[in-house]
Parts: structure tokens; sequence; C-alpha cells
């Protein structure tokens, strides 16, 4: 865990190195929101049903020298969770993770009371509670240590202090390994005798979020 929030501290120090617009100052905020998590794998094998998720967490943000364009960093834990059925054994399969979301964005002013602003940018993720959900017919479901993954979104800002946001989350590779076991023939299921098959999946959310700033 330690080394986790070393990591996040030295990304987010890291961006605070680029000079910021005089225009603007830092401004820092809490940010929080629900997530509604779509787990991509082989639905031939698992039955899933998505779950609302939420995140919290401090954020911050400054204006790049260029009209329009800013940056945001946030450092949230992210909570997601899906329900698995597989030959009849349902589990709720949990993602906990310290997420650092790094986000450009260009905004267009409505007045001098809001604005509305499209954000793109990578996203790290640490996955911290458990990672390995098991069935008892053999079959498994186990989350990588960490995924980089994309956001893609929209937002408005008003009276300067609060800002909402919707966005879509892609997941970069593999989220987590999904294995089950499964027979080649008839013979062979009747003889018990069974091979693991094993792919992956991708866990990409829906958020939509609230933010704000002092």
């Amino acid at each position: 865990m330690k080394k986790v929030l070393f990591i996040a501290l030295a990304a987010i120090t890291s961006l605070f190195a680029t000079p910021a617009s005089a225009q603007e100052p830092l401004k820092f905020g809490v940010k929080a929101g629900l997530n509604v998590t779509d787990m991509k794998f082989n639905t031939d094998v698992f039955d899933k049903t998505n779950q609302a998720g939420w995140f919290i967490g401090p954020t911050v943000k400054f204006t790049l020298p260029v009209v329009g364009l800013g940056m945001d960093v946030s450092l949230l834990y992210d909570y997601r969770a899906a329900k698995l059925t597989y030959d009849d054994d349902k589990k709720t399969v949990k993602q906990q993770q310290i997420a650092i979301p790094i986000n450009v964005r260009y905004s267009v002013g409505l007045g001098s009371a809001a604005s509305i602003f499209a954000f793109a940018g990578p996203q790290i993720g640490f996955n911290v509670g458990d990672k390995d959900f098991h069935w008892t017919q053999g079959s498994s479901y186990a989350l990588k240590k960490s995924d980089f993954s994309v956001n893609l979104g929209f937002g408005v800002t008003a009276l300067k202090h609060l800002q909402v946001t919707a966005n879509y989350n892609v997941v970069c590779g593999k989220t987590a390994d999904v294995t089950w076991k499964t027979t080649t023939d008839a013979a062979g299921d009747a003889l018990g005798l069974k091979k693991k098959e094993k792919k992956g999946s991708r866990n990409n959310s829906w958020q939509l979020g609230v933010a704000y700033f002092f």
C-alpha cells in the first residue's frame, strides 16, 4: 500500500512541475461519483449483471498556457462490482483500486458563471482489495495487480467551484483472467475428464462525477 501511494504522489508531483498559467492558480478540490462497470469476457460461459459502484478522492486542476486548455489530476478510491453466474453458482466480483486519472480538457466559456469542456487522458489503477474469486466447479476470476485505461468525456463548470462530468473509461489490455473447466467430448464428460479454459476480461466503466474546488 505504501508503494502504491508513493507512485501516486510521484506522478502528481511531476505534473505540478509543469508551469501553470498565471490566469488561474492551482485549485484543489474533492471529487466523487458513480460508475457502472461493463465486464467484457466469454458470456457463453459466465452470465453477468452489472452493478453500480462509486469513487471518491482529492483532485486538482490548473490551466495550461494555451487558451482553453487545462489539466486535472485526481487520486481516487474506485470501487467496481458485478454479479457473475457460472453453472448456477453466483458470486459478486469486487474490484477495489487506487485510480490516478490525468486528463487534458478544452473549455468553452458560457459567460462569467459557467463553461463547458471536453476531456481525455490516461488513467492507471492499482488493485488494493481482493484479487482472486473462485467457484466450487473450478472456475475463477483473478484481477491483475494494476491496469491502464483511457478516459473520454465532457463536463460543465458552474460558479467557478462546482464541476459535473460524464465519461467512459476504456481499459487497455486485460483487467483480469477468467478460468473455467470444460470437457472436450461426451466420453470425457462421462469419465469426469475436464480441461481448463482461460480468457481475459476487460472492465470498462461509465462514470458520472461531481467535484467541488475550494
